[in-house]
């Protein structure tokens, strides 16, 4: 039976290393990753042209493997011209295998293409063990033809972790490679 390469590598190097680091004293106690949410706000121009919402939810569906949906605005904000229940964005949640092959895909091949890049920041977590990292467009993942982007949109990469602090986070997001400016 197949088992992606980072849940091997989580089960046999990244466990004993956490297990290890932290001090703890059970394997259920070490912090893994439960879910991986890919986001796509839109903005005016999924207001505007239905077309790109269209081509949007295409892209995030080739870029996480998995059928993405569209997200609705919640209220009116006639600022905006935008009224409740109105599609505004794109998202997608990965959890089990597709979501190790999401982050391997992630660390091994899209963050490096990624321009000028120098690192990715750790001020993205949130107090309680998740992270959340902005990627500037979508054209770093390779399943995306660059002929064919009308439109270059960035998305938010959200890793919701069992950590229970930011220092768990940042270590597990480490050992899975994930290239922090701050290495310390």
């Amino acid at each position: 039976m197949y088992t992606p390469r980072f849940k091997e590598k989580y089960l046999k190097e990244i466990v004993p290393a956490l297990k290890e680091q932290f001090g703890f004293t059970s394997v259920m106690r070490v912090p893994k990753i439960t879910k991986i949410c890919l986001n796509q706000g839109l903005g005016k121009y999924g207001i505007a042209d239905k077309k790109l919402l269209d081509v949007g939810v295409e892209e995030m569906t080739m870029i996480a493997g998995q059928k993405a949906v569209q997200t609705k605005s919640k209220k009116d904000i006639s600022n905006f011209k935008l009224r409740r229940g109105m599609p505004i964005g794109v998202r997608v949640t990965l959890r089990g295998e597709r979501m190790y092959e999401f982050l391997d895909r992630l660390v091994s091949v899209s963050i490096p293409r990624i321009r000028d890049f120098r690192g990715i920041s750790d001020k993205g977590f949130d107090g309680r063990g998740n992270y959340t990292l902005g990627v500037p467009e979508q054209i770093i993942f390779p399943e995306i033809d660059i002929d064919k982007v009308a439109k270059i949109n960035g998305m938010d990469i959200t890793f919701v972790t069992t950590a229970r602090n930011d220092k768990e986070c940042l270590a597990l997001l480490k050992e899975f490679g994930l290239p922090f400016k701050n290495q310390k």
